[in-house]
C-alpha cells in the first residue's frame, strides 16, 4: 500500500480483488431493486388483453394507464435524489422499494379504468427517484475508468427484466386464478408487489450507503475508493464541472442531455407495454398464439439485448462516449422503421430484436456522460433532472401508442413516429454532449493498472 498524498493506492493484485469485490457486493442488490421496478411498470404489457376485456378498456386507455405512472416520476424525481444525497442511499431506496410494492399488490383489487389511473399514478409517486437514485448511488463508489463496466453490468438488468417477467406473466395468466383464487392477471400485481417489499427489506439489510461504510472492505481499500474519487471531483471541478443545483437545474447542456435521453427511451417503453399485443396482432403469420404465447415471444428481444450490451461493451471501451451511444441509438430507430415495413411475424420480431438491442445498448453508454460534467448536489439534481424528462416519454409514448391503434388499427405510424424520435435525439446528443465528454477528457486521470482500468462487465472482471 503506497499513500500518494490523499490518495491511497494498491498493488494490482489488491486493486482487482477490490472491484471484484465491489462489483458483486453492490451490483446485484442494486441491479435486483432494478428488475422488480422494470417489471412493476411494464406489466401492463403482458396482461393489456385479458385486463382490458375484464375492465373494458380499450387500447388507449390502457396506454393511458401505463403513461399515468411516469406523472409521479416527473414531479418527483429531482427531490427524491436530494432526499438519498442528504438522508443515504439504503435508507431511502429501500423506502421506495418497500412503498411501491404495496402498491403493486393494492393495484390487483381494481374494479374499474378509474381505479386503475388511480393506482398508476400512485405507483408512480411511490417508485420516483428509484433509478436516477441508483445512478447517483454508482457514482459513490465508481470512479469514471471503472464506470464503464459497472454501467454496462448494471443496465444488463433491464433486459434481464424482459426476460425474467415475460415467463412469470405467462405462469401467473394460467395459472394464478387456480392457485390464489383470483384472475390471472391480478394474481400478477399481487405475487409481483410481495417479491417487491421483500428486495426493500434485503436492501435496507445489506445495502452499504458509500465505500467508507462498507464493512466488506478494509481500510485501505476504503480509503482508496474515496480517494480516487475526491480526487476526481477536484478536477472536474477545475474544469468546469457543475457543482450546485441551482446550477445544475438552469444549465442548457443539462437539458439538452435530458432531451437526448428522452430520445433513448422513447422507443422503449410503447414497445415494453405493447409488443405482446403487436405480436398478437401478427399471429397469422406466426401461427395461433394466444395471451400466453405472445407474452413469451415478447421475451426474445430482451435476449438479443442483453447480447448486444455485452458484445458493444468491449467495444465502446475503446470509443468516444458519443459515439457509443449515437450508433446503437441509429440502431434502434432503424429497427423500429423496419418492423413498419413488414406483415410477416417472424421478420418483425427481428426488426424489433435490432430496436431493442439498440436502445438498450444505448442507455448504460449515454450515463457516462452527466458524471463527468457534474458533482455532488450538481449530479444528483442533474441526474434526477435528466431522468425526469426521460420519463416524460413514458407517459408520452404509451399513450400515443395506443391513442394511434385505436384510431387506424394498426401501430405502424406510432412505430415511425418513435424512429423520428430518436433521430431528432441523435442531433442533439452529436452536439450538446460533446461539450460534457470533452471536460472528462480534459482530466488527468487516476493512474490504474491496465488489467482494471479496461471497462468490461462484471462477469469478465474476475
Amino acid at each position: 500500500m503506497i499513500n500518494d498524498g490523499a490518495v491511497v493506492t494498491l498493488d494490482d493484485e489488491s486493486e482487482h480483488r477490490m472491484w471484484r469485490k465491489v462489483g458483486f457486493r453492490i451490483l446485484p442488490l442494486v441491479g435486483v431493486a432494478y428488475i422488480v421496478s422494470y417489471i412493476d411498470r411494464a406489466n401492463l404489457g403482458y396482461i393489456a388483453k385479458p385486463m382490458g376485456a375484464d375492465l373494458s378498456m380499450t387500447s388507449a386507455q390502457i396506454g393511458l394507464a401505463a403513461g399515468l405512472f411516469f406523472i409521479g416520476y416527473i414531479l418527483v424525481e429531482v427531490p427524491s435524489n436530494m432526499m438519498l444525497h442528504r438522508f443515504g442511499a439504503r435508507l431511502w431506496i429501500s423506502r421506495i422499494i418497500v412503498t411501491w410494492g404495496i402498491i403493486t399488490m393494492l393495484t390487483g383489487a381494481v374494479h374499474s379504468a378509474s381505479q386503475l389511473y388511480i393506482a398508476r399514478i400512485l405507483l408512480g409517486f411511490a417508485e420516483a427517484g428509484l433509478a436516477a437514485g441508483i445512478l447517483l448511488y454508482l457514482t459513490f463508489w465508481f470512479p469514471k475508468k471503472q464506470r464503464t463496466w459497472a454501467m454496462s453490468t448494471f443496465f444488463l438488468m433491464i433486459p434481464l427484466s424482459g426476460i425474467l417477467g415475460a415467463p412469470v406473466a405467462a405462469a401467473l395468466l394460467k395459472w394464478g386464478q387456480s392457485v390464489l383464487g383470483i384472475e390471472g392477471w391480478r394474481s400478477l400485481f399481487v405475487v409481483e408487489g410481495a417479491v417487491t417489499v421483500l428486495v426493500g427489506i434485503v436492501i435496507l439489510l445489506l445495502l452499504p450507503d458509500r465505500p467508507s461504510k462498507a464493512k466488506w472492505l478494509n481500510a485501505a481499500e476504503k480509503a482508496h475508493i474515496e480517494g480516487v474519487l475526491a480526487h476526481e471531483t477536484e478536477q472536474s471541478v477545475g474544469h468546469g464541472a457543475l457543482t450546485g443545483m441551482r446550477q445544475a437545474l438552469l444549465d442548457k447542456k443539462v437539458w439538452a442531455l435530458g432531451f437526448s435521453f428522452f430520445a433513448i427511451v422513447f422507443g422503449l417503453y410503447p414497445i415494453a407495454f405493447f409488443l405482446p399485443a403487436m405480436i398478437s396482432n401478427l399471429t397469422e403469420t406466426i401461427g395461433s398464439a394466444g395471451n400466453v404465447s405472445s407474452v413469451l415471444l415478447a421475451a426474445i428481444p430482451s435476449v438479443a439485448a442483453m447480447v448486444a450490451m455485452v458484445l458493444w461493451a468491449c467495444v465502446a471501451a475503446r470509443k468516444s462516449i458519443i459515439f457509443s451511444t449515437t450508433v446503437p441509438m441509429a440502431c434502434g430507430a432503424i429497427g423500429l422503421i423496419a418492423a413498419t415495413f413488414t406483415q410477416n411475424g417472424v421478420l418483425f420480431i427481428i426488426a424489433v430484436c435490432v430496436s431493442v438491442s439498440g436502445i438498450y445498448t444505448a442507455i448504460p453508454q449515454f450515463w457516462r456522460l452527466p458524471a463527468l460534467s457534474m458533482t455532488g448536489a450538481a449530479a444528483a439534481a442533474g441526474i434526477g433532472l435528466i431522468n425526469s424528462m426521460s420519463n416524460l416519454s413514458g407517459f408520452i409514448g404509451p399513450y400515443m401508442t395506443g391513442a394511434i391503434e385505436t384510431a387506424t388499427g394498426s401501430y405502424t405510424f406510432a412505430l415511425l413516429t418513435i424512429a423520428v424520435i430518436m433521430v431528432l435525439g441523435i442531433v442533439v446528443l452529436l452536439t450538446a454532449g460533446r461539450r460534457a465528454e470533452r471536460i472528462g477528457s480534459e482530466e488527468g486521470g487516476t493512474s490504474f493498472p491496465r488489467d482494471v482500468t479496461e471497462p468490461r462487465l462484471l462477469t469478465e472482471n474476475k
